[in-house]
């Protein structure tokens, strides 16, 4: 069974989230590594947020990767570039280890899958340009896929059971993706982009052209295609051309998770709360209606927006969906030490794949 034959629960937003765990704000944009920086100098409540969300009932639990990457760990925590791919690698150990720890306290250990982020070039800009994708046209592709490829390879490596391309601005980036998605046959991955309004990207690509080309290039690999960290109302329009998208075969899988419907401010680097704006699990009845793969939360969302999900779901089809083909394979020992402050990171033995 495909993992989207059935509906599938995504968690939150993990700052929001996170921050339940911290005495500070996890999703100032401050720091340039945003959340991921607690991957090196917080990793017990890195982990205590993906317990928070299984709890909740969420399927898939994404890594705290979003705007992880090599060169930002050397540049902003002085390590060396083994390091920072192993601290990467550690992300993906955070969620096994959340996954063990909830198993114990259950009867039947829920089969929780495991999502690498990969955030876009443009959030390690640290400018907002994820929401406009405005660099693709200065950067040269080439250097964008060297900039991915490291991180991606640690991923994999350290065994997501796919790979999760989010808040991409640009087809074109979107491209370099699916494209280097091909160096590692054996893995899945789903594409989800920022969009600025009910048909475009926040390229201004139109969504359905490019959901299109992306399933056209590589639909052995993909497993969804979507929108992320975007205003819930605008979630229908563009879930409903991306399944339109294939006119030769069934329907493209789609996966939404939207923001909790407060609107980013990236000239103030804040959200602004919108008046009038309905919860975002209001909405969920009309993305399942509209044939929605996979749902979960971005930005401002929480563990309890996840339960309010899950228990929709149950409820709804009197059953807990289920059903995943596959399966995690962590059950081999690893090492996993936690600090409260500081993260210790042995000598580095292994060359990073550039």
């Amino acid at each position: 069974m495909n993992i989207v034959d059935t509906v599938k629960v995504l968690d939150g937003g993990f700052s929001s989230q996170l921050s339940r765990h911290l005495n500070m704000e996890a999703e100032s944009t401050s720091h340039p590594l945003w959340c991921a920086r607690f991957l090196f100098t917080d990793p017990g409540s890195v982990v205590d947020t993906h317990r928070d969300y299984i709890r909740a009932g969420a399927d898939i639990v994404m890594t705290n990767t979003y705007q992880a990457s090599v060169d930002g760990f050397q540049k902003y925590f002085e390590l060396e570039a083994c390091e920072s791919y192993r601290l990467i690698k550690d992300a993906v150990h955070f969620v096994k280890r959340a996954i063990a720890l909830e198993n114990v306290h259950q009867p039947v250990g829920k089969n929780v899958l495991i999502a690498g982020s990969v955030g876009s070039y443009g959030a390690c800009l640290h400018d907002g340009s994820e929401y406009r994708g405005d660099y693709v046209k200065k950067v040269p592709l080439e250097i964008i896929k060297t900039w991915h490829r490291p991180r991606i390879s640690a991923l994999v490596e350290a065994g997501v059971d796919f790979l999760a391309f989010e808040t991409i601005p640009a087809l074109a980036e979107a491209e370099v993706l699916v494209e280097l998605l091909k160096e590692f046959p054996n893995q899945k991955a789903w594409v989800s982009f920022t969009c600025k309004d009910a048909k475009h990207t926040a390229a201004s690509d139109d969504i359905k052209q490019a959901a299109k080309r992306l399933w056209s290039l590589n639909p052995d690999q993909l497993i969804a295609v979507g929108v992320n960290c975007l205003h819930p109302s605008l979630v229908s329009p563009l879930i409903t051309s991306i399944r339109e998208a294939n006119e030769s075969g069934p329907p493209i899988p789609t996966i939404a998770y939207p923001n909790n419907g407060e609107h980013y401010d990236t000239s103030i680097k804040c959200w602004v709360k919108q008046k009038g704006s309905p919860p975002v699990h209001s909405y969920v009845p009309e993305w399942l209606n509209n044939g929605l793969s996979i749902v979960g939360g971005c930005c401002k969302t929480t563990a309890d927006d996840i339960r309010i999900f899950r228990n929709f779901f149950d409820k709804a089809f009197g059953f807990r969906l289920t059903g995943f083909s596959f399966k995690n394979q962590w059950l081999s020992a690893f090492s996993f030490r936690l600090s409260a402050s500081f993260r210790t990171l042995d000598k580095c033995e292994f060359d990073v794949p550039f």
